[in-house]
């Protein structure tokens, strides 16, 4: 098989190699030249075998849009763009409908692995039609995690359905990620007692009913840096968590753990604390997504 890839950032150009070694032909298209196998849209298209596969790789909102509304003017009808960034769920049905309107179809797919899933795998969540999701199904098998497909991929419902499944995933990883990082603070504020508390979090990661991956990074988070100083109490928020609570306002479903999580992380934006420090810290190990630095290795 042989697809085209848009956008070689961090997560398109870790794609790009898993498929590879997995025996998926990808032409990779960026708008740096350094990374790029093509110099443009039009040249991606001419690369690829008829009716093309297009993964769309590249950061939600107005970038999405504006690569969906170019990709429209290069592909044809029969040929399937799959948007694998984080978008949300409800431009999803306007941007098939442009597609559409030239007989491209669309389906959507949320992706969890961050930069570990170029050797791990990552969970795919897709929504769309079934004979476009089964059309696609050689590259979704790449890009899960080896074992049963139903431990890593699942087909969710109708456009837009894998992105919402997505979301409602990160805003589940905010609250997870918040109650660690509250453990890891407690414990070191009762230094008298918790001599280890770096090796409590390692002792907990076999037998224990809190173990999980999460829990795997912040260990090795804390291997890394014990007292977190050379990083910012600082966690920014990229959508998800937001919007996970919106829908929950909208459908009157409570979910005070969720909410809880991402207005700790608007308070970690006004004072340095312990807890957003181990917060940021699991963000830079699951994702590399960057932090800020400590002033002079005080974190302050």
């Amino acid at each position: 098989m042989h697809i085209g890839l848009v956008g070689l950032g961090r997560m398109g150009n870790n794609m790009r190699q898993r498929l590879r070694d997995h025996g998926i032909e990808v032409t990779g298209y960026d708008p740096n030249p350094a990374v790029t196998d093509v110099p443009d849209l039009a040249a991606l298209a001419a690369a690829l075998p008829t009716p093309r596969v297009v993964w769309v790789m590249v950061p939600s909102g107005a970038v999405t849009t504006s690569v969906i509304n170019d990709i429209a003017a290069v592909l044809e009808d029969g040929d399937l763009v799959i948007d694998g960034g984080n978008s949300k769920y409800t431009v999803d049905k306007p941007h098939a409908h442009k597609l559409g309107e030239k007989g491209i179809h669309f389906a959507d797919c949320g992706v969890s692995g961050g930069v570990w899933g170029l050797a791990n795998g990552y969970g795919l969540m897709a929504g769309g039609d079934k004979a476009d999701i089964e059309r696609a199904m050689p590259v979704f098998d790449a890009l899960r995690p080896e074992g049963p497909r139903e431990e890593g991929f699942v087909h969710v419902g109708p456009v837009g359905a894998g992105h919402y499944a997505k979301m409602v995933h990160n805003g589940i990883e905010y609250a997870q990620m918040q109650a660690l990082a509250e453990g890891y603070e407690l414990m070191d504020a009762n230094k008298d007692l918790i001599h280890d508390v770096a090796g409590v979090f390692e002792a907990w990661q076999r037998g224990t009913v809190v173990r999980s991956w999460l829990l795997e990074l912040l260990v090795k988070a804390l291997k890394a840096d014990p007292e977190f100083q050379d990083i910012r109490g600082y966690v920014d928020d990229s959508g998800e968590g937001r919007w996970t609570i919106q829908e929950a306002l909208d459908h009157a479903v409570p979910l005070p753990t969720i909410s809880a999580s991402i207005y700790a992380r608007f308070v970690s934006r006004q004072t340095d604390s312990p807890a957003m420090k181990a917060v940021a810290a699991l963000r830079n190990q699951f994702g590399g997504h960057a932090v800020k630095a400590a002033v002079d290795g005080a974190g302050s």
